[in-house]
């Protein structure tokens, strides 16, 4: 796997919306919360275009920015060819940049913004994502009026938007490297079990940065993972150890810890939101951790390919981020 050094790259600020069900949890200091799943739109797919417009659009207003001080806004979402992103970017006359990485395609966002700011080619840009609950079922899954009942391995996706701007501007979050991690298949074709597809993902991933930079694995505060959820997270430490043999407490997953009682949401929180919610809103507000290791999680999978039998792919990108304290 490939590890790359950042230079001279800052997260200056951030901005979110989130669900009525998300805010319940164990979120903190979260202004904006949508009223209900359709947020005034039609549908539950604009709904989530309209969240993540209004992240960007506040990131523009409370910085003072007009569309010239943005090179680029870069970001990616669950929706078919990234419709929610793709509708909210347009909103907006600025360079555009569609990603994909299932749920850690915010991890690859701003893995492809710091290169991009590192070598100077742009000195500002917004990395965005989010998801919606009910969109993102009926695309993954079935929709909920089906009522099919959920596997009790099975993750609840996150409703909501967030978003945050990098440049060479100095502040308390130095992005400092990352490693781009490859597709991993152990040959699980369930998808209600993409915790377990995606801890040997983040497994590999972990071991390539740390080798990669010549670090142990206690050079990190807090190592967090997106969204294995409980199972995935048990999966993902077995694997460390018997693989590895490398033992550690300093590792949490955001999806596990984003609601309160996941017997209603089964194994936990998913999403590409899912990460930069709990990092920007539980972690940071901490203010215990210096180095942490953001390490996304991602299920490669589509109905079509899954309905021809095939086993499922998963993917994980990791970026180092330095707080100064």
């Amino acid at each position: 796997m490939v590890s790359i050094k950042f230079d001279n790259v800052y997260i200056n600020d951030f901005e979110s919306i989130v669900g009525k069900e998300e805010i319940k949890g164990n979120l903190t200091n979260i202004k904006n919360v949508i009223k209900d799943f359709y947020n005034g739109e039609k549908t539950f797919e604009t709904s989530q275009i309209s969240m993540e417009s209004l992240v960007i659009d506040n990131l523009f207003k409370k910085n003072n920015y007009i569309n010239q001080d943005v090179d680029l806004i870069i970001g990616g979402d669950l929706s078919n060819q990234l419709s929610g992103t793709n509708y909210a970017a347009s909103k907006f006359n600025n360079s555009f940049l569609g990603i994909y990485s299932a749920c850690s395609s915010f991890i690859e966002g701003l893995i492809v913004s710091s290169n991009m700011l590192s070598i100077e080619n742009i000195k500002r840009v917004i990395n965005i994502t989010g998801s919606h609950n009910l969109a993102s079922e009926r695309a993954f899954r079935y929709p909920v009026e089906y009522g099919v009942l959920r596997n009790v391995n099975s993750t609840f996706t996150i409703t909501g938007a967030v978003g945050c701007i990098l440049s060479h501007k100095k502040s308390d979050l130095k992005i400092t490297d990352a490693t781009i991690g490859s597709p991993i298949s152990l040959g699980i074709k369930d998808t209600n079990m993409i915790g377990a597809i995606m801890a040997p993902a983040a497994a590999e991933t972990i071991i390539n940065h740390l080798n990669n930079f010549n670090r142990k694995i206690d050079y990190y505060d807090l190592i967090l993972t997106g969204d294995l959820g409980n199972v995935g997270l048990n999966i993902l430490k077995d694997y460390l150890y018997e693989e590895f043999n490398i033992k550690t407490n300093n590792i949490i997953d955001a999806g596990s810890n984003i609601y309160k009682e996941l017997s209603e949401v089964n194994d936990g929180a998913s999403g590409p939101s899912v990460l930069p919610f709990y990092f920007f809103y539980n972690v940071l507000n901490k203010k215990k951790y210096r180095k942490i290791l953001l390490v996304g999680t991602g299920s490669l999978h589509s109905k079509t390919l899954v309905n021809q039998k095939l086993d499922v792919p998963a993917i994980s990108h990791a970026v180092s981020v330095e707080v100064k304290r």
